[in-house]
């Protein structure tokens, strides 16, 4: 996204709190790895496959490989199953267009024990010196191929804007995600500007994408993109600004659906708490980018609470005074919480009953249920 923000204040922080998940991963999560005598817990080992398709991976070599570039690598063509040991993998992924089908287990069935993070922003300098990485390139995992599912991973940036006061680009990606049939179940994704990239390979393809019991973390536009994503059962929760004077810190979603495509982003059943100061945060703004000035974006929120930290009065807001909210698709539907309390009704489009029956997941997904694969 291009808006800039003013510095944050320390790493420290940013391994604190809600994203104190991070710190125990980059800190204490190794040693624990290390210390266990079945890293791959319920999921078999290199000496006993799950199946024929199967790679484990582990940073202290009782796997297949280390890293999880080096397994992505090494699954050629589709169906392949990555069993990650706990730890923290500092290293970018990418899983291209012909890696489909492919799945991503974190062994220990929690989250916070298995981490894939880096830390590249928008206006990193390449290693070659060609020119910066930009808003795509500074994500740390990059998902292009259909089929993807992961569970029990963390997806994070931990780019810093206070430890690089010269780089402007501050957009640092934890995941990009392209893939149409595209599935998370109980991961987490941290970061701070653009944290959460739902996209898809072209403007003409509409990419599906199911976000269940996972847990988001940002400031600035930390959930966007053109993707037709449902969000169910998620908690998305907003970081303090103490750097900045006055709201808003932040916006916790930034669509940019295709004019064509009638479904954008949908979140339901979900929450959004903050550790900011009330009234701190925009719900949303809609980001129509340069490459595709016909965009619509598309936002609907419901059966959602919304903490003190959403700004009730005015929740939307634009990115572009020549693309207004107001024009866009956005709207909403038995929201609960001080977030969510219908002051100005103008500023909170609300769905008809008859309307909310078409904004569902099964609306949403087709012919696709990643839901009955939850657990």
């Amino acid at each position: 996204m291009s808006s800039q923000s003013p510095p944050f204040p320390s790493r420290r922080r940013f391994l604190a709190g809600a994203g104190a998940g991070v710190a125990l991963a980059l800190a204490s999560f190794p040693a624990r790895a290390a210390a266990r005598p079945r890293p791959f817990g319920r999921y078999g080992s290199p000496a006993a496959r799950l199946t024929p398709q199967t790679l484990y991976v582990d940073p202290h070599g009782r796997g297949d490989t280390t890293t999880v570039q080096a397994a992505v690598t090494a699954a050629t063509g589709s169906g392949w199953t990555l069993v990650l040991a706990p730890g923290t993998y500092r290293e970018t992924v990418a899983v291209d267009t012909t890696r489909t089908e492919m799945t991503w287990i974190g062994a220990s069935e929690d989250p916070r024990d298995t981490v894939v993070v880096y830390d590249n922003a928008a206006g990193t300098t390449k290693p070659d010196g060609s020119g910066t990485y930009g808003t795509t390139g500074s994500a740390t995992t990059t998902l292009q191929a259909d089929g993807f599912t992961a569970r029990w991973i963390t997806f994070a940036n931990d780019w810093l804007r206070a430890d690089h006061p010269g780089i402007t680009g501050t957009q640092a990606v934890a995941v990009k995600v392209q893939g149409d049939r595209s599935a998370f179940h109980h991961c987490r994704f941290l970061g701070h500007q653009d944290t959460l990239y739902a996209d898809s390979r072209a403007l003409t393809v509409f990419a599906r994408q199911y976000y269940a019991h996972c847990y988001v973390e940002g400031d600035v536009d930390f959930v966007f993109g053109r993707a037709t994503a449902v969000y169910e059962h998620c908690h998305f929760r907003t970081l303090n600004r103490t750097d900045l004077a006055a709201a808003p810190y932040g916006f916790v979603f930034a669509p940019s659906t295709a004019g064509a495509n009638p479904l954008g982003l949908l979140v339901t059943r979900s929450r959004i708490s903050s550790e900011a100061p009330d009234a701190s945060y925009k719900l949303a703004r809609p980001w129509v980018p340069s490459s595709d000035t016909t965009a619509r974006p598309m936002l609907t929120v419901r059966d959602t609470r919304l903490g003190p930290g959403i700004d009730a009065v005015a929740p939307y807001t634009n990115m572009s005074d020549a693309y207004p909210w107001q024009n866009q698709r956005f709207a909403e539907y038995r929201n609960t919480g001080p977030g969510a309390v219908i002051s100005v009704p103008e500023n909170r489009p609300q769905l008809t009953r008859a309307q909310a029956a078409s904004h569902t997941r099964e609306a949403w997904l087709g012919d696709w249920r990643p839901w009955k694969e939850a657990r």
